[in-house]
Parts: C-alpha cells; sequence; structure tokens
C-alpha cells in the first residue's frame, strides 16, 4: 500500500536514503554545533582583533615615550653642563633662562614635538613653539561679507574653552612639579588645544642640584589612535562577513529546509498527498535529516494506517450485510408463511441472524478500540507466568461439564518477564484459548506451554495446543486475517466473527513478537492444532 501512496515532494522524487545516521558531535547537534562555532568565530575575529590593537596602541605610546625620554636625557645632560653656557653660578649654579632659550632654538628643533624649559619654581623660560613655524591655536574664521552683523561669542564656548585651559595648565603643572622634585614623569595627557600628546619631563641637573625641569610633548597621539582604529576595520569587516556567511548558511541549511518541510505537511493536511518524500533532505546527517525521515516515517505510518482502516471499514461493511440481507429476506418471507413449523424455523433463522450481527458488532468494536489502548496504556515488565496462571485459574473455575480443561505448563525457573502491557496480553492468550477450546473434543484437554528459546535467550515462547481436527495446510496464513472463519460440520453458525486470531497478530506485532500456526503431527493426520507466540524478554536490568 505504502507503494501506491501519493507523496508531497519540494522538488523531484528520488529514492530514499535509508543510510544509518552517523553519530552527531558538538554535545549532540551539528546544526547547533555550526551556529555556535559560527558565532564564536566572529567574536573571536573581534576579540583578537581589539587585543591586538590594544597593544600596538600600548606598545606605540610606550615606544614614543622611550623615544621622548632618550632625547630628553641627552638634552638636559647637555643643559646641566656648565662649559656651553647655560648653566651659571659658583658656588650656587643656575639655568640662565636666556641662553637656554638661544640653546633650544639653534640645537632642538624637531617636527611634530614641542619642548619646553622651566626653571628651579616651575616658570617656563623657554618654548620651542616660540622659535618654530608650529604656533599654536586655531585657524581664523573666513571673512564675513561688508555688512555682516558680527555674532556675539558664545558663553558656554568661552567657559569651556577657558576650563580646557585650566585643565591642560593644572596637568603641565603637576608633571612639572613631580620633575622638579626629582623624578622624571611621562604620561598622556590634553594641551591647550584639546590635543591629546604623549609628554615626558625630567629634571635638569648640576652633578645632584636640580635647576629646572625639561618638558618634550609630541603631539601624534590622535593620529596614531586614528590609524589602529582604521587598522581595526578590516578585523570588523571580516567578523561581519562571517556573520553574514553564518546568518546565509542558517537561511540555506534551516530556514529553507524547514519551510519545504513545512510546505510538505500542508499538502498533507490538505489532502493532497498522503505521505511526505524529500530525499534531499532525508539523506542529510543532521537534525533536519532526522526531521524529514521521521515526518516521512510518521507520514507512511498515517498512510498505511488509513488504508487499513479503509480496508477494514470495508470488510465490516461486507460481514454485516451477509446477516442483514438473510434478515430482510426472512422478514420478507414470513408473511407468505402458511405453517407454523416453518414460521418457528424462520424464527429460528431471525435469532441466529442477530445473534450474528451482536457477535460482530462487539468484536468489531473491540478491534477498532485496540490502538487506542495500545497507545494509551504504558509498557511495564509483565511476569508471563503470573499472567498466564491467573488466565488459566479463571478458565478451570468456570468450566463447564463438557469443555475442555486447559493445562498451564511453567518454565523452567518460574517466572519469564517481558516489557508489555498486561491488558491486550491478557487478550492474546484469551483468544487463543478459546479458539482452541472451540475445536477441542468434549471433555478435551488445552495446553498451555511457556518456555524460553534454547537457541536465542532473548525470546519466550508460549504454545498454545488443542486435540481438535487440526488446520488445512492452505489455511495456516489465512486464519490470521479478518472475519476469517473456518468450522467443522456441526458448528454453530455465526458463533465466531473471525477477527479473534487477527486481533493476537495485531498485539503481538505491537509488542514486537511473532505469531505462527502450524498442525502438531499425529499418526493419521493432524493430531490437533498449535500456535505458538514468541515475545522478546525483558532485559535483565528491567525486571523486577
Amino acid at each position: 500500500m505504502a507503494s501506491d501512496t501519493v507523496t508531497a515532494k519540494a522538488d523531484p522524487a528520488s529514492a530514499r536514503d535509508e543510510r544509518p545516521r552517523r553519530a552527531k558531535r558538538f554535545g549532540g547537534s551539528r546544526l547547533g554545533g555550526l551556529i555556535l562555532a559560527l558565532n564564536l568565530l566572529s567574536l573571536l575575529i573581534l576579540f583578537v582583533g581589539a587585543l591586538a590593537l590594544n597593544e600596538w596602541q600600548r606598545g606605540l605610546i610606550e615606544a614614543r615615550q622611550e623615544t621622548l625620554k632618550a632625547q630628553a636625557e641627552m638634552l638636559v645632560r647637555v643643559l646641566g653642563e656648565p662649559q656651553i653656557g647655560v648653566t651659571r653660578g659658583a658656588p650656587t649654579p643656575y639655568l640662565d633662562s636666556i641662553e637656554a632659550s638661544r640653546w633650544l632654538r639653534d640645537n632642538f628643533i624637531p617636527e611634530g614635538q614641542r619642548a619646553r624649559l622651566f626653571d628651579v619654581d616651575g616658570i617656563p623660560v623657554a618654548d620651542s613653539f616660540e622659535v618654530t613655524e608650529a604656533i599654536p591655536g586655531e585657524p581664523l574664521p573666513a571673512a564675513r561679507p561688508a555688512g555682516t552683523p558680527e555674532v556675539a561669542p558664545n558663553p558656554k564656548a568661552i567657559a569651556g574653552k577657558a576650563r580646557q585651559l585650566e585643565d591642560a595648565r593644572l596637568a603641565l603643572a603637576a608633571e612639572v612639579e613631580g620633575a622638579l622634585e626629582g623624578q622624571t614623569q611621562a604620561q598622556v595627557r590634553t594641551n591647550e588645544m584639546g590635543d591629546r600628546v604623549v609628554s615626558v619631563s625630567l629634571p635638569v641637573r648640576h652633578v645632584q642640584q636640580v635647576l629646572g625641569v625639561l618638558t618634550l610633548e609630541a603631539g601624534d597621539v590622535d593620529e596614531t589612535v586614528g590609524a589602529q582604529r582604521r587598522a581595526l576595520m578590516p578585523f570588523a569587516l571580516v567578523a561581519l562577513a562571517v556573520n553574514l556567511l553564518g546568518s546565509l548558511l542558517l537561511h540555506l541549511f534551516v530556514a529553507r529546509p524547514v519551510m519545504r518541510l513545512s510546505a510538505a505537511a500542508d499538502e498533507v493536511r490538505l489532502q493532497r498527498a498522503r505521505a511526505i518524500s524529500l530525499p534531499d533532505l532525508e539523506g542529510r546527517k543532521d537534525e533536519i535529516g532526522d526531521l524529514a525521515r521521521s515526518l516521512e516515517s510518521m507520514t507512511e505510518t498515517l498512510s498505511a494506517r488509513m488504508d487499513a482502516i479503509e480496508a477494514f471499514a470495508a470488510d465490516v461493511s461486507h460481514e454485516i450485510k451477509n446477516p442483514l440481507t438473510s434478515i430482510r429476506s426472512a422478514l420478507e418471507t414470513l408473511p407468505l408463511v402458511k405453517t407454523e413449523a416453518q414460521r418457528e424455523k424462520l424464527t429460528a433463522l431471525l435469532q441466529q441472524d442477530v445473534r450474528r450481527l451482536d457477535r460482530l458488532i462487539t468484536d468489531i468494536s473491540n478491534a477498532s478500540r485496540l490502538d487506542a489502548e495500545l497507545n494509551r496504556d504504558r509498557p511495564r515488565v509483565v511476569d508471563l507466568t503470573v499472567l498466564l496462571s491467573d488466565i488459566v485459574s479463571v478458565y478451570e473455575a468456570g468450566r463447564k461439564p463438557g469443555e475442555a480443561r486447559v493445562v498451564f505448563t511453567p518454565p523452567e525457573g518460574d517466572h519469564a518477564f517481558i516489557v508489555g502491557r498486561d491488558g491486550p496480553l491478557g487478550q492474546v492468550f484469551r483468544n487463543l484459548i478459546d479458539n482452541a477450546r472451540s475445536f477441542s473434543p468434549a471433555d478435551g484437554e488445552v495446553r498451555l506451554t511457556l518456555l524460553r528459546d534454547e537457541i536465542d535467550e532473548r525470546a519466550i515462547h508460549v504454545r498454545v495446543e488443542d486435540d481438535g481436527p487440526g488446520i488445512p495446510a492452505e489455511t495456516l496464513e489465512t486464519v490470521f486475517e479478518r472475519f476469517y472463519t473456518s468450522r467443522p460440520r456441526g458448528t454453530a453458525f455465526g458463533a465466531n466473527s473471525g477477527l479473534g486470531l487477527s486481533i493476537v497478530r495485531q498485539i503481538v506485532e505491537a509488542h514486537g513478537g511473532t505469531v505462527r500456526a502450524e498442525n502438531r503431527p499425529g499418526d493419521d493426520g493432524p493430531a490437533g492444532a498449535r500456535f505458538e507466540v514468541a515475545l522478546p524478554a525483558a532485559p535483565t536490568n528491567r525486571r523486577p
């Protein structure tokens, strides 16, 4: 039936991939691992880039400070020597501000740097900006047309500028004060123009006496930081590309397949198909492939169940029509009957057909509820020895004269455990016993034997044997079909619906077992029928 089922497909059909699933990785999820890896990779790129650039920025500033410190040490060593005429006075030396300013002008005018000299009281005596073209300040605004009214200065801007100048002055004064105490100072601070500068301040000494302070500044910190920010852009772009790639992969490998599965499920829901079939997704070895295979298996099972229900409905309709047709014929004939004997015969036939209908409806109701009972009842460990002993004791307690006895032979060890549902399993063995007793001679015997498989220890067998006429060889498999009955002469017509053995097979297969029928060999043919049920034994660790 599955081969005739219409399937919902998003692209051309191909053979279903039945390859075994591989072991999952990344904590049990392939797609989860891929998503996590891509996100972590993008974050790692940014993190490594930020660390690298921070180290680079710190290294550049430290290297710049070391360079300025080396230059300043050379200059203060020269300024502290009286031979060049900058340091004067004996026995108390002092720094000649005029000569020091001239000396700085003649010997130190580097581009991009600023040198300032302070005396022993922290008063500035020389500034390299005063003798170079590097004049601090801001460019003048463009000239306004004649007659344009003057714009009043912004008080907040003036106050902010004044506060900026005061902060820069205080920072410089603190640095100079620290150098006057004989300690070399190095820091990154803001100058009068609001720019960040790398600054070092060293004391000018003559022997051990501090004569003043030399401060060197390099104002290329912002350019360095800007260069570093530009250097960060490739890392950010790579991280962005990785995120975009991750989003694209998630769309291609997750979003689109889920959308296709959803569309195929809608096709099934709208009854344009009976099963889902997406071979390219079923071949994937991740959660999407598992989902596609599970959905296909589920829809195929549902389709097979629907086919079985349709076939069951057709069989039920056929079986019910027979007694209904017989009843209709009897009722149509009843007014034409003239003798009382004929009337009683028709009445007996009607009663027989009514009993047959009642039996059919009861068995059909039991069969239709079977799936619901199997799904509702949770499997648990069942001791077949106890279950069969209880069933046999009930039969023996209610046995009437002339009915066959039921004898139970337990296995060696007295216990046999399986995992199943005791209610449906009890129905299996009651149906087999009822079937065997219906074929047994008066005061005969039905034997139940519980034994373990000598070859496969994981299987437990239950045999039900009778002393009846046996089963025709050509119907050993047919007896398990729905509504099949084959009774010897003399059996009451309509006493059996033909669903008992069909229910047996359905329940046994739902428990992962098998059931088969065979004849017991005798001297002149079959000595009776034998039904054997094989069920998987419960694992040792699940036994009570």
